[in-house]
């Protein structure tokens, strides 16, 4: 195991679960600090013996944030920066998916939540990490986009939304920070088997039957599979590393190569 992440400190929002507890467990075991934010209090201690069941010398840091609460998001970066002194590499990752209906029929409601949360919640995490990063002179940042942010999925309006605003402010933002020696890029999921995308094929196929649904939704991938946590972890971990500095303002999908299936 390589050790790209000695003496660095990461900061992981929604490590409560799904991609953010994987990428928690993954960049420990290669020698980081930890500040892992979620709103789940429990779901978070959980992660973090997870994490130190794996990497029993890691530094872990737990906040519990909503992160669509502008404070709340000022004060997980001034905890980490407390503790730790600084903030190399920040996976802006916490998100949920919403109920699934046409825009028709979208509820106005669940559209500023999914919103509040997915979109507004990046750009928290965003314009206080980098403030710290500038001062700094350096450090990595990864969004969690998705393939419902660069092509449409269909049922999710505020979720299509939301994930199309975080590849704008990737764009965006890494224009802005090359400059300042720090990289921003996002990484657009598939269908990767996490409990946001179980309860997704739960909207769908109920409690009975989301597992054939499941298998149905991934016959058109060309491989024919789910994407697993730990796959997305491993680019996410090679992202925020010192290997990854050059690549800057871009969206790398990790999907089975569907979004580019006609």
């Amino acid at each position: 195991m390589s050790n790209r992440f000695e003496n660095k400190v990461v900061v992981i929002t929604g490590a409560g679960s799904g991609l953010g507890r994987a990428t928690a467990i993954q960049v420990a075991k290669e020698g980081a600090k930890l500040a892992l934010v979620d709103l789940n209090n429990i779901a978070l201690d959980e992660t973090k013996q997870i994490v130190l069941d794996a990497a029993p010398h890691a530094e872990v840091l737990v906040i519990t944030a909503n992160v669509a609460d502008e404070d709340a998001v000022k004060n997980y970066v001034d905890e980490t920066v407390a503790k730790y002194g600084k903030i190399d590499g920040f996976y802006n990752n916490a998100g949920i998916e919403g109920k699934q209906s046409l825009t028709g029929d979208y509820d106005a409601e669940e559209f500023e939540k999914v919103i509040s949360i997915n979109l507004n919640g990046v750009f928290y995490g965003l314009k206080y990490v980098l403030q710290v990063m500038k001062k700094q002179g350096y450090g990595s940042v990864v969004n969690t986009a998705s393939v419902g942010g660069i092509r449409g999925v269909g049922n999710q309006s505020g979720y299509a939304a939301s994930k199309h605003g975080v590849v704008g402010l990737t764009r965006n933002s890494g224009i802005e920070y090359g400059q300042y020696g720090i990289s921003i890029k996002a990484i657009a999921p598939g269908a990767i088997m996490t409990p946001m995308v179980v309860a997704s094929l739960k909207q769908i196929g109920g409690e009975e039957n989301w597992q054939e649904v499941g298998t149905e939704f991934v016959s058109v991938n060309p491989m024919k599979r789910f994407g697993k946590p730990e796959e997305v972890a491993h680019l996410v971990a090679f992202l925020l590393s010192d290997d990854a500095g050059f690549i800057n303002a871009t969206v790398i999908p990790i999907d089975g190569g569907q979004s580019y299936k006609y």
